[in-house]
């Protein structure tokens, strides 16, 4: 039995592996996730691999995680709207602000 062809989900193979390493305590980096890709018996595409760890260069996994940037998080069900909603300090807005910019790269690697 062949190996299916997954273009458009590739790269998640990169993903599970950085999460591996990651969960590990092991450094994020090319030689790593090379081995941890070979070691499934998966053909290593060096550019994905340096696409990642480029990524994942300043990102807080463990932030990501708890903020819910899944690869197949489900989508949350719509809630009842509230009331008018409060206005937030500029300081909280601005680190919501760069949180988005961090997330936006771990996001941009699921699809």
């Amino acid at each position: 039995m062949g190996r299916k062809s997954t273009k458009g989900l590739a790269h998640l193979k990169y993903v599970y592996a950085s999460l591996l390493l990651h969960s590990s305590g092991k450094e994020i980096n090319e030689e790593n996730l090379k081995k941890v890709v070979e070691a499934t018996g998966s053909d290593v595409d060096l550019a994905q691999i340096k696409a990642i760890v480029a990524a994942l260069k300043d990102v807080n996994i463990d932030e990501a995680i708890k903020k819910g940037v899944a690869v197949s998080a489900p989508a949350a069900p719509a809630a009842a709207p509230e009331a008018a909603p409060q206005q937030k300090p500029k300081e909280e807005k601005k680190e919501e602000a760069e949180e988005e910019v961090s997330a936006e790269g771990l996001g941009a690697l699921f699809g």
